[in-house]
């Protein structure tokens, strides 16, 4: 017990300590402020830039912003797909692995570009050298590359003074997510996990004798390269099929720390970027705090779940002794359980152990983690923007109450601001609903499902949850039939392009309003107060939208005195 809270509270400490580093260094940045790699790295900002065509006069509303940011995602699409289905001609495809079906490549390719990284295969078994380097690496890249565009865009729309309607250029933006934050980052983190053991090599897989005697084959890869980015981008696919369970992705509980540490680093240390950008750090430490209350009570009722059971065992005088099943024993329950929490918070995915081994009631805190719409930490730029929709909608309840016009930084929240404002916070929901519906009513859907009853209906919605909220973990027995292959390719799309259009118009509706001078009654947004109203929107909204849900899968299934 007193292991499991250590653990928690050293990530945390770790994560609160990165915060002002990390965060400053992302807003000088995005600023164009000079920082320690620009001596290294802007000679190749340049060269892309005048490849790119940018002029001095370069910066875009939203709809141009919008454009740039659908074309650079098609494009990519389009060559992930091409590379996924001409497999057979890859240099670096030791094992001779030939395509994927054409619904598998779909669903593939929809995943990686929207930073979900779901895998209905085995990344070992499945995909050359090649595809994992060239197309799903260079993927984690870009997709993360691409939040951090979306929520640096809303960011200035917040914090502009110009009232121009400009929110910077997406080409800069996304260059500099790259050559400045992600590429730097990753390196120094590659070298660590390869000198912890994380494999890290194109010499294929080795033949060897058990201690039993038994032969056997070890599949290994460019592991370390893959496995850093796929953490600090919040993707979470992993080269093998057990993910970061796998002792070549993930050899050590300082490894595990370490990765818990990537997959927080950037989305908690854009909320001080935030904060330093609309010139109020208060603003940013305010929202931290709202998504650390969150991300603690979540990791406590897993770890007490998966530690001593349901609340029905504890009624019936069962004793589990800690549910072990689908863990590692290299982690533990404290490790897996706060490995779980992390991993579903955000929208990495990347698993340490089995998410369907939990208990009833802890498999049910992940799916609601992802449920409340990546507002707790979240992805690479995807969890911050979410979260400045519902500070948005919080100032316009708080606005309501007290009979005033809702303010934020000075700016006016109009009727328009609050329906795009809707559209973004519950067209996750709406998608997931929608489809979950779809897989468990329909006769295309049911074979997709292994188990029935509530762990039945928990596999499809985890699923749908998984995917819609751009996630990519998932509930074994889930299988990648073609209705699932495809539906599940459409969830991710929806789940990811439509929130982006509705966060950047919403970034550009503000970026043209003047800022009015604060008056005695206006809701001031950097205190406890607030704080404590944004955590009850968000509670609520994930309540009207998942509980129902939940209520037929895991909680039904805590409310058992079995262990699942």
């Amino acid at each position: 017990m007193v292991e499991g809270f250590a653990q928690i509270a050293l990530l945390l400490a770790v994560v609160v300590a990165t915060v002002p580093l990390l965060g400053g260094y992302m807003a000088r940045v995005f600023a164009g402020e000079r920082v320690l790699l620009t001596g290294v790295v802007a000679p190749a900002e340049r060269g892309v830039h005048r490849l790119l065509g940018l002029g001095a006069d370069r910066d875009q509303d939203w709809k141009a912003y919008a454009r740039s940011l659908l074309v650079f995602s098609a494009v990519f699409w389009l060559a992930l797909f091409l590379i996924l289905r001409t497999q057979t001609l890859h240099p670096f495809n030791p094992q001779g692995l030939p395509a994927g079906a054409w619904d598998l490549s779909f669903n593939t390719t929809s995943s990686f570009i929207t930073n979900t990284d779901w895998q209905f295969y085995g990344g070992e078994t499945t995909l050359s050298y090649f595809s994992q380097m060239a197309g799903l690496a260079v993927q984690n890249f870009v997709s993360a590359a691409v939040g951090l565009c979306v929520v640096i865009a809303l960011i200035r729309g917040i914090a502009t003074r110009r009232a121009d309607g400009l929110l910077g250029n997406f080409w800069e933006d996304l260059t500099r997510a790259i050559l400045y934050v992600l590429l730097p980052l990753s390196l120094v983190g590659a070298l660590f996990l390869v000198s912890q053991g994380v494999a890290q090599t194109l010499g294929g897989s080795v033949d060897f004798t058990t201690l039993t005697g038994h032969a056997a084959t070890l599949a290994r890869g460019p592991v370390a390269s893959q496995e850093v980015i796929k953490e600090l981008g919040t993707n979470g696919g992993g080269f093998f099929n057990v993910n970061s369970a796998a002792p070549l992705e993930n050899p050590n509980g300082l490894t595990n720390l370490f990765e818990m540490w990537l997959i927080l680093a950037i989305p908690a240390s854009l909320t001080f970027t935030y904060g330093r950008m609309v010139g109020s750090r208060r603003q940013g430490w305010a929202i931290f705090g709202a998504m650390s209350v969150l991300f603690v009570a979540a990791v406590v009722v897993v770890f007490l779940a998966e530690r001593h059971g349901t609340p029905a065992q504890h009624l019936a005088g069962v004793h589990t002794g800690g549910n072990m099943e689908g863990k590692e024993q290299r982690f533990g329950i404290a490790g897996s359980a706060l490995f779980a929490v992390t991993t579903t918070v955000t929208s990495s995915g990347a698993v340490n152990a089995a998410m369907e081994s939990l208990t009833g009631l802890g498999g049910a805190l992940p799916m609601w983690n992802m449920g409340l719409s990546e507002v707790v930490f979240g992805g690479v730029g995807s969890g911050l923007y979410v979260m400045l929709l519902f500070v948005l909608l919080a100032v316009f309840i708080g606005g309501l109450m007290v009979g005033r016009t809702p303010e934020y930084l000075g700016k006016k929240i109009e009727a328009r601001d609050v329906k795009l404002v809707a559209i973004g916070t519950l067209w996750t929901a709406l998608v997931v609903l929608a489809f979950a519906a779809l897989a468990v009513g329909t006769r295309y859907g049911r074979p997709s499902t292994f188990a029935s009853g509530p762990q039945g209906f928990s596999e499809n919605l985890y699923a749908y949850l998984s995917q819609a909220n751009n996630n990519g973990s998932a509930f074994a027995g889930y299988s990648g039939v073609t209705f699932a292959d495809v539906m599940g390719g459409l969830t991710m799309l929806l789940g990811r392009f439509v929130p982006i259009l509705a966060v950047l118009a919403v970034g550009g509706g503000l970026a043209r309003k003047r800022v009015a001078p604060a008056g005695l009654g206006t809701l001031r947004t950097d205190t406890p107060t607030f704080t404590s109203l944004l955590l009850f929107t968000i509670v609520l909204v994930g309540a009207l939208t998942l509980v129902p849900a939940l209520l037929l899968g895991p909680v039904v299934q805590s409310l058992t005195t079995s262990l699942y």
